[in-house]
């Protein structure tokens, strides 16, 4: 039987919610909507009639497609050219979902994105709809098949996991745009000494050209190393500019609530940098270039007033 236009609307009803979820749990926002699409075939597909909860079911058919998806794409990362990160989102975006409380923007930030890499597939999945959603564990279990006593097991198990990982400040627009203008004048300076005031001893920095552009596949560890590394990454150079084709705008913007660097030429998002910021400093950067992981953001970024780049470095 075709779907009446009232279940048509049920559906489109759910689909921020679904997609949401789907880039919670894979990383990715294509791969996002690819889910949400096959849950409306799967939808379309269904006696909608015979359907009690249309949420619960559609919820539980994402949940399930998408921890297929992930099982190959985690095979598909083993050949993946240098370090995998997640597809980062612009401020503003609506795939990066509620962030009414703390553990929900947490739950999106491109840290714990990063970090939830490392959980399985039930970890991931429990730990998304728990503290992302508020799903009570009874609805959890059904979507996955376990007990709920299994899930309550699962989220605390994946909530330390992340937590061991992370130490994350909340900070608001203003403040991150000041962290990132601090930085970006250190980092323009000349001199690796501010940058190295700025940085935690144990700092990161990290990113992903998917093979497509230069990137460090290993992380630079250490204050010294990432102040240096950052250094000569903001040091003008025609090689530089000839890799992203052109002269770099670099803005100062959040990215999955983060601070971060926006490096923009013609009006394509070239470059999304992601500073993890905690208590003793800016921890972590994690640097997303590969062009198939920015198109989103770009098309994101012609749609906003961004007003004037901050310096011209390149």
């Amino acid at each position: 039987m075709p779907l009446t236009a009232n279940d048509v609307d049920r559906f489109e009803a759910s689909r921020p919610r679904l997609e949401a979820i789907a880039y919670r749990l894979l990383g990715s926002a294509g791969e996002a909507e690819d889910a949400v699409q096959e849950t409306f075939l799967r939808w379309q597909a269904a006696d909608v009639d015979r359907i009690e909860v249309p949420e619960a079911w559609l919820t539980k058919v994402l949940t399930n497609l998408c921890l297929n998806e992930l099982t190959s794409a985690r095979a598909r990362r083993e050949t993946y050219v240098g370090q995998w990160l997640p597809e980062p989102l612009l401020a503003g975006d609506p795939m990066l979902g509620p962030a009414d409380t703390a553990e929900q923007r947490e739950s999106v930030s491109y840290a714990v994105l990063t970090l939830m890499e490392r959980l399985s597939l039930n970890e991931r999945a429990v730990y998304v709809l728990r503290e992302a959603f508020d799903y009570p564990h009874r609805e959890i279990a059904e979507i996955l098949d376990i007990t709920e006593a299994a899930s309550q097991q699962i989220f605390h198990r994946a909530k330390k996991h992340v937590a061991d990982g992370k130490a994350r400040t909340e900070i608001d627009k203003a403040a991150a745009r000041r962290i990132v203008e601090e930085f970006l004048a250190a980092a323009t300076s000349g001199r690796t000494e501010p940058l190295v005031r700025l940085l935690t001893e144990d700092a990161i920095a990290i990113g992903d050209g998917g093979g497509k552009v230069p990137a460090r596949a290993r992380a630079f560890e250490g204050a010294v190393a990432v102040a240096k590394f950052l250094w000569g990454l903001f040091k003008p150079g025609e090689a530089k500019r000839a890799v992203v084709g052109g002269r770099p705008e670099v803005f100062a913007w959040t990215a999955n609530g983060d601070p971060a660097v926006v490096a923009v030429v013609d009006g394509r998002v070239v470059g999304v940098m992601c500073l993890e910021v905690t208590a003793e400093g800016i921890a972590a950067f994690r640097t997303q270039v590969n062009p198939d992981k920015l198109e989103r953001a770009t098309a994101h970024w012609a749609a906003t007033d961004h007003g004037e780049p901050l310096v011209d470095v390149f």
